[in-house]
């Protein structure tokens, strides 16, 4: 999977902006404000972060051994490091579903009412 796919799928979440809060080549992804993915734009191979259950983190980490590594710069315990052309796709499509409902389950009352009640995607 390339970034432009993996972008295009990210954009498709209800309730998501993409914008580049930390720097011009780290493109973060975020539901309600909250960041569920980062990708690097400039880092080869391609690369992203997605947040994870701490359990499973350390599963898939085992599992893909230098496919998915700990968060770069992030939370070791709930945050992964994902090289794209390393994986299949469908796994990819799948832990980017699962940090955004880790995200937007940790979200206040509030928020999950409005981005249920959010117009569009």
């Amino acid at each position: 999977m390339n970034v432009e796919e993996l972008r295009e799928y990210c954009l498709t979440k209800k309730g998501v902006a993409e914008e580049f809060p930390f720097d011009a080549n780290t493109l973060v992804f975020k539901v309600m404000g909250k960041m569920f993915a980062l990708v690097a734009l400039e880092r080869l191979p391609p690369q992203c972060n997605l947040k994870c259950d701490p359990e499973r983190a350390v599963e898939l980490r085992e599992e893909y051994d230098g496919a998915i590594i700990p968060g770069y710069h992030m939370s070791k315990k709930h945050w992964n490091t994902l090289f794209l052309e390393n994986l299949p796709a469908k796994l990819i499509l799948e832990l980017v579903d699962h940090s955004y409902e880790l995200v937007v389950g940790g979200l206040t009352k509030k928020l999950q009412q409005e981005l249920h009640n959010s117009a569009g995607k």
